[in-house]
């Protein structure tokens, strides 16, 4: 007969909570101007802490006067794919700092470099992991692009007919490849920094989000969009505002349409 074994009575067992892997936060229905608020929030933000903020800034700026040296020196726009690559993995590390910033300011604290910084390793395994992904996305939007050249009319002073495929197929691509990276980056980095997440979760939730608000985000893609414009127009100058503003709306995006543990109160 099995012997039957009773636990110690003075032992406690302790339980150990493991969160799902992969799963979908729930979103929340937006406003179709709901980007504009965060907008508004992250100019204030910006006022409450404008060295941090052009600190951040500069060094985008730093890397978009990367890519024109860059450029320049090799006298060659082939060089561009594999700097942006740099921009790309080390831009979320950076966004990071700035959520961080905007997130301090959420809780009434005064922010810091050195807790920003300290923030940019707070879920690090997670935030390259999706870095990475983002770049081999470039790459391979990059590739696609250099297939679709080859539709592109040899002859000089073609009709414009003969140039409907290539710009037909290439707008088809491009739009498809800049809705799944938005999809995909849209709210995915501040819930890796404040729920400390796994990058498929935070990834699932960000396009849930996304699908289930369509006009907002939208209009949010486009002020992004206008934003980066802005910023390399500028010889990459504007990015020292454009990039943290974008950074801190972004943070009160996510406050705003992801469930968060914390909802306006904070630890």
């Amino acid at each position: 007969m099995a012997q039957i074994i009773k636990p110690d009575e003075n032992t406690k067992e302790e339980a150990v909570h493991h969160e799902p892997y992969a799963r979908t936060i729930p979103s929340n229905k937006l406003d179709a101007l709901a980007p504009l608020h965060w907008l508004a929030l992250a100019l204030n933000d910006f006022r409450k802490a404008p060295v941090l903020s052009l600190s951040y800034g500069a060094l985008f700026t730093l890397m978009a006067f990367g890519i024109f040296g860059a450029v320049y020196l090799h006298g060659s726009h082939l060089v561009i794919l594999p700097t942006l690559v740099i921009f790309v993995l080390a831009g979320p590390f950076l966004a990071t700092g700035l959520y961080d910033i905007s997130w301090e300011l959420e809780k009434g604290h005064s922010p810091s470099l050195g807790h920003a910084l300290h923030a940019m390793g707070r879920n690090s395994v997670s935030s390259w992991g999706f870095a990475v992904l983002l770049a081999v996305i470039m790459i391979f939007w990059t590739r696609v692009a250099a297939l679709l050249h080859a539709l592109y009319p040899a002859t000089q002073g073609a009709h414009l007919e003969e140039y409907l495929p290539f710009l037909a197929l290439g707008s088809l691509f491009g739009t498809v490849f800049a809705m799944a990276v938005f999809g995909i980056s849209a709210f995915s980095l501040p819930l890796v920094i404040e729920r400390k997440v796994d990058m498929m979760t935070a990834i699932f939730s960000s396009v849930h989000a996304v699908h289930s608000n369509p006009v907002p985000m939208i209009l949010w893609a486009g002020i992004i969009l206008m934003g980066v414009l802005v910023g390399f127009a500028t010889a990459g100058i504007g990015l020292m505002i454009t990039m943290p503003v974008i950074a801190y709306a972004t943070w009160h995006g996510y406050i705003a349409t992801i469930h968060t543990k914390h909802k306006r109160h904070y630890e």
